[in-house]
């Protein structure tokens, strides 16, 4: 028995190719003005996992990016306040050879301890060093500064007060951290009597009262000098890795960026060729379509 096919059958599967071409216009269509292969997880679900995973790696390395952005101006201004605290001691080492000069009266003597005096509150300042609101040397409690007057003790001198010698690390990978500060302990008060701040006081103090100077305060400068190159150095190599981490993670974002890319993204020479030639097979259905359709008893009776 042979299959009859009706003007119904030839009218349905007409409509039924028909909408299946504009769906395919639609798709093309929507890719052209998007550029990406798929707007909805149904257009490709694997396409789609794949790039919410992306995505996500691509949100993971901007955030390091901004740590490590973060941690290297941190390091850049501790760097910055050390070759200061540097330059200070230099000043007061040159002050105080020329003050173990025999030559001088009690009146010079007094103006080098002066100038020594205001280094010291200069070197207090660079103590007090801030960067976003944040004091650097005062470990984590980066809010108070480390160089201040004792606050159970009205009119108490400013000193170095901070005892806090914890650690701040920013996460710049998976699994690597880097620590951005340098202990302040460590730079104004390495001995834990006093550090820099006594020795310039002490320099001070003789010169002021025109005692003969017995102790060793060249000894000590140099000492608390060499202690600041041993600190700088230590910055240093913890800037360079930082540098390379930067490095890393600018290489993986543009990989990432391209896997993300080859993923989701068309390509419009492709997309643009594909909807051409569907439009073409979308008019050559409407003009077959056309003829296949039975005409009216309308048509019949003109």
């Amino acid at each position: 028995m042979g299959y009859r096919v009706t003007q119904t059958i030839l009218n349905q599967n007409f409509l039924f190719n028909l909408q299946r071409s504009n769906k395919a216009m639609e798709k093309y269509q929507e890719q052209a003005s998007s550029g990406k292969k798929i707007n909805r997880p149904s257009d490709n679900p694997i396409t789609a996992v794949h790039g919410m995973f992306y995505r996500s790696s691509l949100n993971e390395v901007e955030q390091f990016k901004r740590n490590t952005e973060d941690g290297h101006s941190w390091m850049n201004t501790t760097d910055e306040a050390m070759n200061e605290v540097n330059s200070v001691l230099q000043r007061v080492r040159e002050l105080t050879v020329q003050g173990l000069n025999e030559t001088n009266d009690p009146s010079a003597l007094y103006a080098i301890g002066e100038e020594i005096k205001q280094l010291k509150e200069h070197l207090g300042e660079i103590a007090n060093t801030q960067i976003s609101g944040k004091y650097i040397f005062a470990g984590t409690d980066v809010k108070n500064p480390p160089y201040r007057t004792d606050p159970a003790v009205p009119g108490s001198p400013k000193e170095f007060r901070s005892t806090n010698e914890e650690l701040i690390e920013l996460q710049v990978g998976q699994t690597n951290y880097v620590q951005i500060n340098t202990k302040g302990t460590d730079v104004f008060n390495n001995d834990g009597m006093g550090g820099i701040f006594k020795v310039l006081s002490d320099i001070e103090s003789d010169f002021k009262s025109s005692n003969k100077i017995t102790t060793d305060h060249l000894g000590k400068l140099d000492n608390q000098m060499d202690n600041i190159l041993k600190e700088r150095s230590e910055l240093g190599a913890r800037i360079n890795r930082m540098e390379l981490s930067m490095s890393r993670i600018d290489g993986i974002e543009i990989s990432t960026t391209s896997l993300l890319s080859k993923e989701e993204d068309v390509d419009i020479a492709k997309v643009i060729i594909d909807l051409k030639a569907q439009e073409n097979v979308q008019r050559a259905a409407l003009s077959v379509g056309a003829r296949i359709i039975q005409t009216s008893l309308v048509d019949f009776l003109r």
